[in-house]
């Protein structure tokens, strides 16, 4: 069900989507969906929360095989990520980590930006024994909000992102980590 509604999700965008849409696409009977999902945005969460976990993994693969000498120099493995994501998984590129339903879809509790900060904390803390504090959470927060504007920027006029600002969030990003904390 959850592979039916990203397929819907790239050819109708969220507007488009609906329990009845992903039955017929699944098939199987609308009961079927309302035993697993109350409604298209239950669902729409679902495959959130699988985007999420799915970038979380290959973060944390990327972070292992990357020999960073700091962890901020791991922002355009980060970045590229992402941008694959948007690419080639299925329903990515409309719905990402939620946003485009609600901005509170992954976690009731924090908006989707923040739990993605988050997820990236705890993949830094442990790739790179970074001290968890609160200046790093913090930045780490605003770090996601600003590349998540730049991305959308990237985004919104070329289907593969536009090169030259794809470039400039990493750099953007990357230059306010590094500032930010360099010894």
């Amino acid at each position: 069900m959850l592979d039916a509604c990203a397929d819907i999700l790239d050819e109708n965008g969220y507007d488009g989507l609906s329990t009845t849409k992903v039955a017929q696409r699944a098939d199987v009977a609308i009961g079927s969906v309302y035993q697993f999902f109350p409604d298209k945005r239950a669902i729409a969460q679902e495959l959130a929360l699988r985007n999420l976990e799915m970038f979380g993994e290959r973060v944390a693969r990327g972070l292992a095989e990357g020999g960073f000498p700091h962890w901020y120099d791991a922002v355009g493995t980060v970045i590229e990520i992402f941008v694959d994501m948007h690419r080639t998984v299925p329903g990515f590129r409309v719905l990402r980590f939620g946003d485009i339903a609600d901005v509170r879809l992954l976690d009731g509790g924090a908006e989707n930006n923040a739990v993605v900060a988050d997820r990236l904390r705890g993949l830094l803390v442990e790739a790179f024994e970074v001290p968890d504090t609160e200046e790093f959470s913090r930045a780490l927060a605003v770090a996601v909000e600003a590349a998540d504007a730049v991305l959308k920027l990237a985004f919104r006029t070329e289907r593969d992102g536009d090169p030259a600002l794809l470039a400039e969030a990493e750099q953007l990003i990357t230059g306010y980590l590094a500032r930010h904390f360099e010894s």
